[in-house]
């Protein structure tokens, strides 16, 4: 991997976190570093907060829990900063896919339109960058289909490659391989850590599979209340 890679998304570091729902303490005192290129696997048991933590990292946290603590990425503090501004992809159970947009247009969807582009030039772009996703995830000729014509695979590489499109610095993933069969959850897995390890991302995945672990290769951290 090159350093330019490592250098565009920098470490993700979380620091004394402690997560409360009300009085409830649901952990303490966590804190976590995940280096560009690394991969990081949460498990613990349901209510555990691990899926809190990722909301927490990304803004989105429920109302009704508190955390104290850091976080950071690349260097930069993220509290405070709205959602699309902390320069983070990630990857639910559900593949959220817009259903009355084609698979192009999904793709397309997010990407940021660079400064100086005229409208032309901005078409010509985003043709290209949809193009070479689609060939990424070896689904050239579905670019014209929707959604719900798709498999479940098909959809999780989609999303992978819409997210990889928005040029996030750090990838988290809460259980996206979960709604899987057997025989196509470790093709995927290989397919979205390759894929987002080749651009020398850090990774925190959220699983209670202990094949998604082990897939994964890196530090296990276990919840535990």
């Amino acid at each position: 991997m090159s350093g330019a890679a490592r250098d565009a998304s920098g470490v993700l570091e979380v620091a004394d976190a402690t997560l409360r729902q009300g009085r409830h303490v649901l952990f303490r005192d966590l804190s976590l570093r995940v280096e560009p290129g690394e991969t990081l696997t949460l498990m613990g048991p349901s209510g555990s907060g691990k899926s809190s933590l990722l909301h927490w990292i990304c803004g989105t946290l429920d109302p009704a829990l508190s955390v104290e603590g850091s976080v950071r990425l690349g260097g930069s503090d993220l509290p405070g900063l709205p959602p699309e501004r902390r320069g983070l992809g990630i990857l639910f159970q559900d593949d959220l896919l817009l259903p009355h947009l084609d698979i192009a247009a999904n793709l397309a969807f997010g990407l940021r339109r660079p400064g100086g582009l005229g409208r032309r030039e901005w078409r010509t772009f985003r043709g290209e960058r949809v193009s070479a996703a689609l060939r990424e995830a070896e689904l050239e000729t579905h670019a014209r289909a929707f959604p719900r014509e798709l498999s479940g695979g098909q959809r999780v590489r989609i999303a992978l490659m819409r997210t990889l499109l928005c040029e996030p610095r750090a990838l988290l993933l809460d259980e996206p391989f979960s709604r899987l069969d057997a025989p196509l959850r470790d093709r995927i897995r290989r397919f979205v850590f390759q894929h987002a390890g080749a651009r020398g991302l850090p990774i925190l995945l959220v699983t209670h599979d202990a094949d998604d672990a082990r897939a994964a290769g890196g530090e296990i951290l276990t919840l535990d209340n």
